[in-house]
């Protein structure tokens, strides 16, 4: 399967008050719901995720279970962003390393036995982790300095970009940092309104679907002009196949993504 990667705008602060405290007393899941205006659908959702990640096993990688689970969480509670295929964490050289901040320096000290490797491992997996100091060097320097422009245009290429950079914009903003996951939300290209996500996929913004989308048409379009097929054959006959792994996602409303996009 190929790369479903998000961006969450979330602080060092939150990851400790959303998730790492939940961990120790579920208890308080009602009372931050209810504060953070938090819907009974998805504060359902986050009790749940909270129930699998408390059967954590010590030889599980923490980027593939705990780190995940915050970016799912930090989706209950705040906006977050959408890029097919574009991940921090498939960049080639270092050079992006000074901009990250690893897990251990994170969680709580001995809390946790899981091996961490602070970047993306596998589907459903957590990547990196910007800081909010951080974020806003990497926005000022993706300005000023040509080689770390010049790698986020690679890794971001095909109009990623601007998307990243929103979410960037966004965390600055809201004075948050960035974290990295894949598989949170799964757009279906052929039918939006079929998509998947394991978090409140109404927090998610659109664009990045939408571009997704619009490159997977072209790419079809194209592939019928080469191959002489009538428009639309590829379409007609394709099936978006998804395995999904636990927390069980939520049902969404029909229509969400016609909603977002005023189709």
């Amino acid at each position: 399967m190929g790369w479903d990667i998000s961006y969450h705008p979330i602080s060092e602060e939150q990851m400790q008050t959303w998730y790492f405290d939940v961990l120790e007393n579920k208890a308080q899941i009602a009372d931050i719901a209810s504060k953070n205006g938090i819907e009974e659908f998805y504060q359902q959702k986050y009790g749940d995720t909270i129930n699998v990640a408390l059967e954590t096993k010590a030889d599980d990688i923490f980027e593939h279970t705990h780190g995940y689970y915050v970016a799912v969480i930090q989706g209950f509670f705040e906006k977050y962003f959408y890029v097919r295929g574009g991940a921090l964490s498939f960049a080639e050289s270092d050079v992006l390393q000074k901009y990250f901040k690893p897990w251990e320096a994170i969680i709580p000290e001995n809390r946790f036995a899981q091996k961490i490797l602070n970047h993306i491992v596998a589907n459903y997996s957590s990547g990196v982790y910007i800081p909010k100091q951080k974020v806003k060097q990497l926005l000022n320097d993706y300005q000023n300095d040509a080689l770390i422009k010049s790698t986020l245009d690679e890794l971001f290429s095909h109009g990623r970009m601007a998307v990243f950079l929103k979410a960037l914009a966004y965390a600055e903003g809201k004075g948050l940092g960035l974290l990295e996951a894949t598989e949170v939300v799964e757009p279906n290209p052929l039918d939006l309104n079929s998509s998947s996500c394991y978090s409140n996929l109404y927090k998610c913004d659109p664009e990045g679907a939408h571009l997704y989308q619009e490159t997977a048409m072209a790419q079809f379009a194209e592939i019928e002009q080469r191959e002489g097929l009538a428009e639309g054959t590829i379409i007609n006959n394709a099936e978006h196949v998804v395995t999904h792994i636990e927390p069980e996602k939520p049902k969404e409303e029909k229509g969400f993504w016609s909603k977002l996009f005023g189709k």
